[in-house]
């Protein structure tokens, strides 16, 4: 394979990492019932907050932990709002978005367009050196494996353990998760901080490491919280599907950057953002089969296709957590 490729689709994975990020903890939030729509601002201050903090104190560590402190205080506002007292997680959500995009941009003036600290590569020893796999996944950063760690780990922990059981429960059944002995808002707070956190590890993610530094409006960031919320119900709210996405993603703006050069009729703006309506377009095809024109579109169709394209949709079909958004009182 052209090196020039394997370096671009390392590059791929490497970028998918603060999107990955984001999309994990927003599954985990929404698994336990909570939608936490602060998202966008929350990334975007936990970039900037971790960028600041891993400059002044020239530690990479303190930095992303800034960030992942950062991710997980304004998860703590949505459950406060939202659980304690009861107002509409999405209002709330929007608000805090808002607010924590303008603050970002806000107290990052100081810290524009200044060199900062950033992650090195780490080369994996004998895994690095595997035709192929080595380069694409064995010689990146730390962070991009510890993307690859949280995925596994969030898979296991949802699917393969009995807390994942109770936390599938508590967003699907609540009043059931209660009589098995779940403290169910308890474990709402909780699993909305930790989702939050591992969210606010997107921004350091992005500014430590995919595009070094704080560029206010310009760094690149406004925008993927919104396509990580997006990415959650493309994932059917499974940590391997949203990765699957997340990578889908990053994938078409690498290949937007590709396609410039080899497009020059096409103006780069639209290139630029033709991820964006992409993956929107592919949202809409998740939820689509249930339409009824699908439904009469199938039906035309021959016996042997018109089974292809059924299993397709079913496979694509997502169904949210039952109890997602609605409170739950234990009296």
């Amino acid at each position: 394979m052209d090196p020039s490729v394997l370096i671009g689709l390392a590059g791929v994975l490497a970028a998918a990492a603060p999107v990955l990020f984001a999309v994990i903890g927003e599954t985990i939030t929404e698994r336990a019932g909570v939608i936490n729509l602060s998202l966008n601002g929350s990334v975007l201050l936990s970039a900037m907050g971790g960028f600041a903090v891993a400059y002044l104190t020239d530690n990479l560590f303190w930095g992303f932990l800034a960030g992942m402190l950062i991710g997980a205080l304004v998860a703590f506002i949505v459950a406060f709002s939202s659980i304690t007292l009861h107002q509409s997680q999405v209002a709330v959500g929007f608000v805090l978005a808002l607010a924590s995009r303008d603050l970002a941009y806000f107290l990052g003036v100081p810290y524009m367009n200044i060199p900062g600290p950033t992650l090195p590569t780490w080369q994996i020893p004998l895994l690095k050196d595997i035709p192929l796999l080595g380069p694409l996944f064995f010689r990146l950063d730390i962070i991009t494996y510890l993307s690859y760690i949280v995925i596994v780990l969030a898979w296991l922990w949802i699917f393969r353990t009995r807390p994942g059981l109770m936390l599938q429960g508590i967003g699907d059944r609540p009043a059931a998760a209660f009589v098995r002995g779940a403290n169910v808002n308890r474990l709402r707070y909780i699993y909305t901080i930790i989702g939050g956190a591992i969210a606010g590890l997107a921004g350091p993610a992005y500014t430590l490491n995919v595009k070094p530094g704080w560029m206010g409006t310009q760094t690149g960031l406004d925008g993927i919280g919104w396509i990580a919320l997006s990415i959650t119900i493309f994932g059917g709210w499974s940590p391997m599907r949203a990765a699957f996405g997340a990578y889908l993603f990053s994938l078409l703006q690498w290949l937007g950057l590709v396609l410039q050069s080899r497009l020059p009729g096409i103006p780069s703006q639209v290139l630029q953002v033709a991820p964006f309506p992409l993956m929107i377009l592919t949202l809409l095809l998740v939820n689509i089969g249930n339409a009824e024109w699908v439904q009469r579109w199938l039906a035309s169709m021959p016996e042997g296709s018109r089974r292809f394209f059924t299993k397709l949709l079913r496979a694509m079909r997502a169904s949210p957590p039952a109890a997602l958004g609605v409170p739950f009182e234990s009296d």
